[in-house]
């Protein structure tokens, strides 16, 4: 296998693990929408981190912290429902980071890359940032596992329960733009929400318990990375685009299964 294949690999199943728990919980509370959102919004970052010289990460895990709080404080009047609020949020973020960016006639940079991914052109440095903070976000789920279930199950008996519901509303927002911004590099902004809702619905098909989702989900996403590069290897495909196609698949896979096996 050749050295960039295997750091693509490497890099894809690193946020495969991450974004399959993560996931999860976007399904579970329908929260697919409020991830394309963030993950609009990281162009912007993109952006902004080009034009303060700042490091390209840090800037697009901010830029999607602000438009969270943003969004949550907006949510407070009653005259526009939130799918309007998420629209106009996400629409104008990346069109001001497209505008941004068109501004500095001075860079050149692989805008397809960034809206689409690239993960053939992985670095060392780019997995190490995957694995590091792959794992950072997989511990603080873990550690906000419990009470963002029970709020999942039940807002309002949760925090009658002594769930902290803003604080761990806050923690999961703040995963969400932290993987975001480590899974830019593999499926890019437009296509980074797919990781997080495709593994996961594909396996509520099959899971019994909310660990075992997480568990499936996180396979499902690493089956498809494989998937997805052995696609674009043998066929000379679009790396990114390849990886969501074969996350489909297995989705309508597990789907026609469970069909036809309706007790299984």
């Amino acid at each position: 296998m050749d050295d960039f294949m295997l750091r693509a690999l490497i890099a894809g199943l690193g946020v495969a693990l991450v974004t399959g728990p993560l996931g999860a919980f976007v399904v579970w509370r329908r929260m697919a929408y409020f991830g394309d959102t963030l993950a609009h919004s990281a162009l912007l970052g993109v952006a902004l981190g080009f034009l303060l010289e700042v490091n390209v990460n840090l800037a697009i895990i901010l830029v999607c912290v602000a438009l969270a709080m943003l969004l949550v404080a907006l949510q407070h009047q009653r005259r526009l429902a939130s799918d309007t609020l998420l629209g106009i949020l996400s629409h104008g973020s990346l069109s001001l980071g497209l505008i941004v960016l068109a501004f500095m006639e001075t860079l050149r940079i692989d805008l397809m890359g960034y809206l689409f991914g690239d993960i053939l052109s992985v670095t060392l440095t780019d997995i190490c940032w995957i694995w590091v903070g792959g794992a950072v976000a997989l511990l603080v789920l873990a550690w906000i596992w419990r009470p963002l279930l029970a709020m999942t199950v039940h807002e309002e008996l949760a925090r009658v329960e002594g769930v902290p519901v803003a604080s761990v509303r806050l923690a999961f927002m703040l995963l969400i733009a932290l993987v975001i911004a480590m899974a830019m590099k593999v499926v890019g902004i437009l296509l980074i929400t797919s990781l997080l809702i495709i593994p996961a619905a594909t396996a509520r098909w099959f899971a019994n318990t909310p660990e075992q989702m997480a568990l499936l989900a996180a396979l499902a996403g690493c089956l498809a990375v494989g998937g997805g590069l052995f696609a674009s290897l043998q066929w000379d495909l679009p790396a990114g685009p390849a990886v969501v196609v074969a996350a489909a698949l297995l989705f309508f896979i597990g789907a026609g299964r469970r069909k036809s096996c309706p007790t299984s």
